[in-house]
């Protein structure tokens, strides 16, 4: 009976009697009306492409008739992973109306998602267990989708969306694809079709002829496949029962032929497969009879199969007499773990892609049930990828979206916090000069300062260090000990700091000459500043500069000043704010593998400060930086230019999982957050 037992001991229960729906058309919902129709008072079936008619003798409704009727329970005969894609759909509309919305298990597809950082309440199987028991046979076999690779979005119905934009921007425009295309697998589902099968029968159900079978397929497959990653601890443990000896299969349900899988398994580095069984050329999927294939190869051979779906992967094989062992998807532990507070932040395509993309590099690993059972991410690269990432790649969006508004042709982006900014945004630049400018906040008080009032302005910034120091860190003047003068403060040295500031602004006339700025405003690029830097750097140049910056605090003290500055982030100035709280480390995590840059020489040449970082430091910030910018192409990559969106709140709170989530790199956490200005340094664990 399967899960279907889940169904006699919660859900009949409770709504034994009442009016429910079933949602799905699939041989789930035979199964319940079979066993189970007499138990309620059933007004019809759902599904998300079919409004009407009849199907096992029910009929056929729309979720509006559904609610007109007050339908109390909509129950869903679907697969685990279907189960979230449809809850997402429809699970507000059942909220909104008071309805029920459960799964053959018993499962609240409504419930509330406590997000939390680890798996204590849930079991699951540890790398050393599965290794243990992989060893007792001789011969074992992998379900490949969710177990040995995972796709980089959160439903595979993501790959129809992918296919709809893709025919529009070839000019084939088919009218309700997504749901034309699932209704066709779902019809076509007891022949266990291959994908050329399936857009076959479009054309024929539909009238598609203009879309051509087979390069349909090859198009899906080829957006499908590019988003195909290893699961690289599952296929390390394939890899070393290869090397034992061991005889390995692949157990598909797949409208890809065994030639298209042989492809993607060369794409993943998983070699040395015996065989692969697949459902549309074996023809007959799990659920009937694919499991019986895996006995005749395997002849009198106990053979262990390894899977995510707890029915199709673990209650089929068992009832073939196969040993059968669940590890979870990414999506299962995502939900296990209250989708991290993202569930109700992920609306459209484009989130879907990037809470994807988040999930097949924290959840790669199915084996997150050792020890404590704490989320850990082990690597630089890693906490680029999945805390900084989205909020930086949106930044950047919004930055060019700026940049072209107001129609600017050069941009100026400041050391050394532009440094990873002008790469990512190069990738998207169109018609924009692009120019990595050799400035910081002491660089352009060195050279911008022009007065008495300028002198207080900076000192009324209060330097954690001796006036002696000061003056040489804020100014490059050098006074010996036993020599300060008397009186108050930097202003006692008013004519060194502004004969400095003389020769030092001459440099930087040679350097801006060099730069072929055209005339007309200049975009200038900040990170986190009040906007000393853009009020300073002003006096250097004849072209205005608007300020675009990531987020400026300290706003109000800037009034009057006649700065243009408009920037991504406002009124973060509160404990609790993600940006607030967490911008000292973005800051950290964007700098340029340099030193900063103290001034510039007569020739406008760069005059740097001695590195204070280790070589290990810089490595570190390296390596998060190339997550950072991996992420931003593979975002690039993935989904198509119509649908990427800004989304502030997913930013937010994959910024905030940073202190929920235990970081284990020991070079990240040995860094310093260093503010060289003020004479700052704080540990890095301090402020996560």
């Amino acid at each position: 009976m399967g899960v279907l037992a889940g169904l006699h001991c919660s859900v009949i229960k409770k709504y034994a009697g009442r009016k429910i729906a079933i949602y799905g058309l699939g041989t789930e919902t035979e199964k319940i009306l079979a066993e189970y129709a007499q138990f309620f008072e059933i007004a019809g079936l759902l599904d998300g492409y079919r409004t009407q008619g009849m199907l096992y003798g029910m009929p056929v409704i729309s979720l509006e008739q559904a609610v007109r009727e007050n339908v109390e329970l909509i129950l869903v005969a679907a697969r685990p992973g279907s189960c979230k894609a449809i809850a997402k759909r429809i699970g507000k509309i059942c909220q909104r109306n008071q309805i029920a919305l459960t799964d053959v298990r018993g499962r609240d597809l409504c419930g509330e998602h406590r997000a939390v950082s680890d798996f204590g309440k849930h079991h699951g199987i540890t790398r050393s267990s599965l290794l243990k028991k992989m060893e007792q046979y001789d011969v074992i076999s992998f379900d490949l989708f969710d177990t040995l690779v995972m796709r980089r979005t959160l439903f595979v119905t993501d790959i129809f969306a992918l296919m709809d934009h893709k025919l529009r921007q070839n000019g084939l425009a088919i009218s309700d694809f997504q749901q034309k295309r699932i209704s066709c697998e779902k019809e076509l589902a007891g022949c266990a079709p291959d994908l050329i099968r399936i857009y076959e029968y479009m054309a024929e159900q539909y009238g598609t002829g203009e879309l051509s079978p087979f390069r349909a397929a090859r198009c899906e497959q080829e957006l499908d496949f590019e988003l195909v990653v290893p699961r690289t601890d599952v296929c390390a443990l394939l890899e070393t029962m290869r090397q034992k000896g061991k005889e390995i299969y692949i157990v598909t349900d797949s409208y890809y032929t065994k030639e298209n899988l042989e492809k993607l398994l060369d794409k993943c580095g998983i070699f040395g497969v015996k065989e692969i069984l697949d459902s549309c050329e074996c023809m007959v999927d799990k659920r009937h009879g694919l499991f019986r294939k895996l006995k005749e190869v395997a002849g009198n051979r106990p053979v262990l199969h390894i899977g995510d779906d707890p029915e199709a992967d673990i209650c089929e094989a068992q009832k073939w007499g196969i040993d059968a062992c669940q590890i979870y998807s990414g999506a299962d532990l995502l939900e296990m773990c209250g989708y991290m507070g993202l569930w109700e932040v992920t609306d459209t395509l484009s989130d879907r892609l990037r809470t994807g993309m988040f999930v097949s590099v924290l959840f790669n690993s199915p084996f997150q049930f050792e020890g404590d059972k704490k989320i850990c991410v082990y690597r630089a690269y890693d906490i680029g990828y999945l805390f900084f990432a989205p909020m930086i790649s949106d930044f950047t969006f919004w930055l060019r979206q700026e940049v072209n508004a107001y129609d600017l042709k050069d941009i100026l982006f400041c050391a050394r916090d532009g440094y990873l900014i002008k790469k990512m945004y190069d990738e998207i630049a169109d018609r924009t000069n692009t120019i990595y400018f050799l400035i910081s906040r002491t660089a352009a008080i060195r050279a911008g300062t022009e007065c008495a009032q300028d002198i207080r302005y900076v000192e009324e910034m209060r330097y954690s260090g001796s006036l002696q120091k000061e003056l040489w860190e804020r100014f490059g003047i050098t006074v010996k000990a036993g020599k300060q003068k008397d009186g108050a403060g930097l202003l006692a040295y008013e004519n060194e700091i502004l004969e400095k500031a003389a020769r030092c602004k001459k440099g930087y006339e040679a350097y801006i000459k060099k730069l072929n700025i055209t005339e007309g405003t200049v975009a200038f690029f900040d990170f986190v500043a009040k906007g000393t830097s853009q009020m300073f750097v002003e006096r250097l140049f004849h072209n205005d500069l608007k300020g675009f910056y990531f987020y400026q605090p300290e706003r109000e003290q800037m009034q009057g000043k006649g700065l243009d500055i408009c920037s991504f982030y406002q009124n973060c100035g509160q404990s609790g704010n993600a940006v607030f709280d967490n911008y000292y480390i973005l800051e950290t995590m964007l700098t340029a593998p340099v030193p900063t840059i103290k001034e510039l020489d007569p020739q406008g040449n760069p005059v740097y400060a001695e590195e204070t970082r280790t070589h290990e430091h810089i490595q570190c910030l390296l390596a998060a930086q190339n997550g950072i910018f991996d992420y931003f192409k593979d975002y690039l990559k993935y989904c198509p230019q119509s649908e990427r969106k800004i989304n502030k709140k997913l930013d937010e709170i994959m910024l905030s999982l940073i202190h929920r989530i235990r970081i284990q790199d020991r070079d990240f956490l040995d860094l310093k957050v260093e503010d060289p200005f003020f004479n700052r340094m704080t540990d890095v664990t301090d402020v996560i």
